[in-house]
């Protein structure tokens, strides 16, 4: 991996979530699966580090049906229950549960918007909003726009949803671009 100024640090041991920072983090999705991907694995990561989650990705991937929500959405519980045994994934129940119980509730809005990306972006006017952080302490945890898209994906019946997840949601779906000014992918999607 080039050594590049990065905005989660530059430690050439972490490979995948360097290739993750360069490749994916604030880069504009506008695909529904890639959405609900990351959405799962957001809510997955509640109160874990990323660089976690992005080591079991490719398990979560097997697991909840390369995060096709309409077949998550009809998922068992036996096979919901199967999945607290896998140690390839994070395994905790009410998480696990969310899976399902949030890809139920993602079909319906896409049946309502036309697409869940049509619905979400709503939430930043359709554009990304483009911060100029200097470093990473400025970076806020919440937003009155992931207060709002939070209480909204609750009130529609999503768990693992709050605040906080959803405004790291957002960076990395590219609604809000929180790369340092000092990073190298700072203009990468401006």
């Amino acid at each position: 991996m080039i050594s590049r100024n990065r905005c989660f640090g530059n430690d050439v041991n972490k490979v995948l979530l360097a290739r993750y920072h360069d490749e994916e983090w604030g880069v504009p999705v506008h695909d529904d699966c890639k959405h609900f991907e990351i959405l799962i694995l957001e809510g997955a990561q509640a109160g874990l580090n990323w660089e976690t989650v992005l080591k079991k990705r490719e398990n979560y991937r097997k697991a909840f049906r390369n995060f096709d929500p309409k077949k998550v959405a009809i998922m068992t519980e036996d096979e919901l229950e199967t999945l607290r045994h896998d140690d390839g994934i994070i395994r905790n129940r009410l998480k696990i549960n969310s899976t399902r119980k949030n890809a139920i509730a993602f079909l319906k809005i896409q049946q309502q918007y036309n697409s869940f990306n049509d619905y979400v972006w709503d939430f930043v006017g359709g554009k990304p909003i483009l911060n100029t952080w200097k470093n990473f302490n400025e970076v806020p945890n919440t937003t009155p726009e992931s207060d709002k898209l939070s209480e909204d994906l609750k009130k529609r019946g999503m768990t693992f949803v709050g605040s906080i997840i959803i405004y790291a949601y957002m960076q990395a779906v590219g609604m809000v671009n929180d790369h340092l000014i000092n990073c190298w992918c700072f203009n990468k999607y401006r």
